[in-house]
């Protein structure tokens, strides 16, 4: 055992991990104890094909029946009327109860340690599109905003699937944000995206001695950001990626609304 695992482990017996949320011992940093697990929803087959938005009014004959069929092909209401600017989304669980004091935790409680189980919550939703992915972008924090808060928590979350995919393209500098937007909550999705308009913008370095060309043209970014509300951030993002020369534009979140 070599001395950061001595310590690591001599930490934990000191200072057992505890859930994130209740409290309660668990078994490492990072971990949900068993009553929180129960709580959370996670989304699952059949949901919209580019959104992802889980399909939880079929029945659940209906939903079994889909797994096999063209059904998953499906679009949700909103797709149908306004396809997004984006290729595809997907997200692990949904926004509401012990998901929503998980993210609300790591956002704004220095829960840091959550990135762990996020990560792999997020790998496992977005297989299929991180297979296709070469250049992963965290969507960026104006930087009044990231002063206030100390951290960009899609950064962090970007980094560390990142650091399972050594093949991609890690590029924090491919995308800024251009103007301090007010806060999205309260507002109609109208209302979301005309607050989105000319907030990014892709600058001529999108990263360390690489110009934006290098880590967009044709290539398949997928952005990462923690909860998919009505998709206008991810919209704005995706249309200054595409205009920059991305081929596809993607998006993985661990957290996303579903409106009941």
């Amino acid at each position: 055992m070599n001395a950061r695992a001595f310590f690591s482990k001599t930490v934990d017996f000191i200072l057992p991990p505890r859930c994130a949320v209740t409290g309660t011992p668990v078994d490492a940093p990072g971990m949900i104890s068993a009553d929180v697990w129960a709580q959370m929803r996670f989304i699952d087959a059949p949901f919209c094909r580019l959104c992802g938005l889980p399909f939880d009014f079929l029945e659940a004959e209906d939903a079994e029946d889909a797994e096999n069929t063209e059904d998953m092909e499906m679009l949700c209401g909103a797709c149908l009327d306004n396809p997004p600017v984006f290729d595809r989304a997907r997200s692990a669980f949904v926004y509401q109860g012990a998901g929503r004091d998980l993210i609300l935790a790591f956002k704004h409680g220095d829960r840091l340690h959550l990135v762990r189980a996020l990560t792999q919550w997020t790998m496992r939703a977005g297989a299929e599109i991180l297979e296709k992915t070469d250049t992963l972008i965290p969507v960026p924090l104006h930087r009044r905003r990231l002063w206030q808060r100390r951290y960009n928590q899609s950064a962090l979350l970007a980094r560390a699937l990142a650091e399972k995919y050594p093949q991609m393209i890690y590029a924090p500098e491919a995308l800024r944000r251009t103007r301090a937007t007010p806060p999205q909550k309260g507002l109609s999705r109208k209302e979301r995206q005309k607050n989105m308009r000319r907030a990014f913008a892709v600058p001529e370095t999108a990263a360390p001695a690489a110009s934006a060309a290098a880590v967009l043209k044709d290539k398949n970014v997928t952005l990462i950001d923690d909860v998919f509300t009505s998709g206008a951030t991810l919209n704005a993002c995706a249309a200054v990626l595409k205009k920059a020369g991305a081929q596809n534009v993607f998006a993985l979140t661990p957290a996303r609304v579903v409106l009941e």
